[in-house]
């Protein structure tokens, strides 16, 4: 079995949690995943399986998008409602307020990593040493937040939703602490859905009781998607019988004897003369070579 199977993660699981499970599920070692989701968390997380986890690192589409809830008036060591409160606040903001605000945090920013997050620092987890109470000096990190929504807020309690559509690497958490102090009353998550990543939304994703269902029904393979789906954004190259053979024997190929090759694209999805799916290439215009990322056959 190869390809990715969209999970929809539930809360209290980590994402090992969810290989874990899965490798009991699927009876398959193989298996990764691409997007860390914490415990409290929920949603899209695409798992990886058999050589399609050789596409872990590259997919093409990186975008994520998340719905959040959040609580005004406090501050946590965590920066979610599951942390120790650090602060409290006795100062009470508006929904136009909010929307202020947010247009300072859309575009490409900074960014501070959270203490408590797998990052490793000095081959150290942050997470870890946070909780030891220690806490380290961590380097900013450029991120882009393409829009931030406001679904709702109460002003009563100081609570509401945000829609955010970002690139990879963005901490929902630090997001709203950050919205948060600009306002002068602090912020912390209550809740995170990811409605989508890497080219997967919640529609496509299924519960790990309806896997372990589909396999007691032996029709795991309909939940598969096939690799190839990751990269249909990349423009496509069809080689011919000779050169299918040459490429999977790792040869590189003279990019002048290759059709359909374009100079404003670098990569490229490969394909065989008999239609099937190799892999990703990176087309050297320098030496005029078709060059292997990565194959998945």
């Amino acid at each position: 079995m190869n390809g990715i199977i969209g999970v929809n993660k539930p809360q209290g699981f980590t994402s090992f949690d969810v290989i874990a499970k899965l490798r009991g599920i699927l009876k398959i070692r193989r298996l990764g995943h691409s997007g860390t989701l914490d415990p409290m968390a929920t949603g899209v997380l695409p798992v990886f399986v058999g050589t399609a986890t050789k596409a872990c690192d590259i997919i093409p589409d990186n975008s994520k998008a998340y719905r959040a809830g959040f609580r005004l008036g406090i501050s946590t060591d965590t920066l979610d409602i599951t942390g120790k409160i650090t602060a409290e606040y006795s100062l009470k903001v508006t929904e136009k307020d909010i929307l202020d605000v947010i247009p300072k945090f859309t575009g490409n920013i900074k960014q501070i990593p959270p203490m408590y997050s797998a990052i490793k620092i000095g081959g150290q987890k942050l997470c870890n040493l946070a909780r030891k109470g220690i806490e380290i000096e961590r380097p900013e990190r450029e991120i882009t937040i393409d829009s931030i929504k406001l679904e709702s807020f109460d002003e009563s309690s100081q609570s509401g939703v945000i829609s955010v559509i970002c690139s990879k690497g963005t901490y929902i958490r630090s997001l709203i602490d950050d919205i948060g102090n600009s306002l002068g009353c602090g912020g912390v998550m209550t809740a995170l859905e990811r409605t989508y990543s890497g080219g997967f939304a919640l529609c496509d994703c299924h519960t790990l009781d309806e896997i372990q269902k589909a396999a007691d029904e032996n029709r795991l393979e309909k939940l598969v998607i096939p690799t190839k789906y990751i990269f249909a954004g990349l423009p496509e190259i069809r080689l011919n019988e000779v050169q299918t053979r040459m490429y999977k024997n790792g040869v590189k190929l003279d990019l002048n004897r290759i059709n359909h090759i374009k100079p404003e694209f670098s990569r490229y999805s490969v394909y065989g003369y008999d239609h099937e799916f190799i892999g990703v290439a990176f087309a050297d215009f320098e030496n005029s070579e078709l060059r292997i990322v990565k194959n998945f056959i």
